[in-house]
């Protein structure tokens, strides 16, 4: 980059006539500030315009910076760029992968020059204890607190990523939320909640629980029904029924009941939205649940709740095609989709009537 030559603007003839004083002024400015004076920053290298009445007359044609130390100086960062020199090498000498980091990053690198020494003894700790299984509280790293950490989860990714091996980084998990995961740390158990629907099951009294999901996979409650809905307050309420339980609030979590065998051999209903955000879960589910079947999303169900119709966010809506749904569930999800009963039309769980969902129960026996 250097010697960097800064072509100038040039002064005309015309400027020689009308402002003169101006553009004297301009000359002495530039040679006022130029390395010849003040011995560092630009030369000025010069041209000669010959004018009919102002004569012979040298003018700048453009100022050369000789070096990086030149251009510093000029902008006083030569203070900085000094730190940022020594920063480099005490990082380098320990940790040689942050090297492009550092050529990306050189301002972030000079606003953490007080931070550096703890955050070196974090990188110190994962590279001698990679993916150490323990909660970051449990860390024993000197003068680091876990607020420091966890408050700079972003900037430490960034740096554990150039210095950790590939084996010692799990790809799968990315920002904030995934930190802990991505570099082994343990993290707070994935829960499931659920009621059990008949007293004669509860567990030592209780029926209201939320477990971490593998401590729910190793229950092997003695059930003939699950339901799943994603309404918190329709699993509240839910009747009580023999022989049965209900999970709910899992949201896009539904993977937790992948591969859990009594939950394999149970019959498992699912009972979401009637709009095709709702159809899309369904889909989404019988990817870990392939027997799981829907109820109350149905066009009776739908028909019976006119007044209370509502509609869909259209940032919510899904649109794709769904491969895991049976004829019935795939001819409404596709009139939802299309708005053929009304525009983005939508029946959420909790407006449809209690009686709806006890009368579907009552009958239950009867369903193939």
């Amino acid at each position: 980059m250097f010697p960097l030559k800064l072509r100038l603007r040039k002064a005309g003839s015309r400027d020689l006539t009308d402002h003169f004083d101006a553009v004297r002024h301009w000359v002495a400015q530039l040679i006022e500030h130029s390395r010849d004076c003040r011995g560092f920053g630009y030369e000025i290298e010069w041209r000669t315009i010959e004018h009919r009445t102002r004569g012979s007359n040298r003018l700048p044609r453009a100022i050369v910076i000789p070096s990086a130390e030149d251009a510093l100086s000029l902008i006083g960062k030569a203070a900085q760029a000094r730190r940022f020199d020594q920063l480099c090498s005490q990082l380098l000498a320990e940790f040689p992968g942050l090297r492009d980091w550092l050529m990306r990053r050189p301002l972030e690198v000079l606003k953490r020059a007080d931070e550096w020494p703890r955050l070196l003894a974090i990188l110190r700790y994962f590279r001698d204890h990679p993916r150490p299984g323990l909660y970051l509280r449990q860390l024993d790293i000197p003068g680091v607190d876990t607020k420091f950490i966890e408050t700079r989860r972003g900037l430490l990714s960034e740096l554990l990523d150039a210095v950790l091996p590939i084996e010692a980084i799990d790809p799968s998990a990315s920002g904030a939320a995934g930190f802990n995961r991505r570099y082994g740390l343990a993290h707070r158990p994935v829960m499931v909640r659920f009621r059990i629907l008949d007293p004669a099951l509860a567990l030592k009294g209780l029926t209201d629980l939320a477990v971490p999901a593998d401590e729910f996979a190793a229950l092997e409650l003695d059930v003939d029904q699950v339901f799943i809905t994603e309404n918190e307050t329709n699993g509240l309420a839910f009747p009580a029924h023999p022989r049965a339980i209900v999970v709910f609030g899992l949201g896009y979590g539904l993977d937790r009941l992948a591969g859990i065998d009594w939950l394999s051999r149970a019959r498992c209903w699912y009972w979401g939205d009637i709009d095709t955000h709702g159809f899309a879960m369904l889909n989404r589910l019988r990817a870990h649940l392939p027997e799981v079947r829907s109820f109350l999303m149905d066009r009776a169900t739908l028909d019976a709740h006119r007044e209370l119709w509502g509609q869909e966010p259209e940032d919510r809506r899904f649109r794709g095609e769904l491969s895991g749904l049976d004829a019935s569930e795939q001819d409404l999800y596709r009139a939802l989709r299309d708005d053929v009963f009304a525009p983005r039309l939508r029946l959420e769980q909790e407006r449809i009537r209690f009686a709806w969902l006890k009368a579907f129960l009552d009958q239950f026996e009867h369903i193939a």
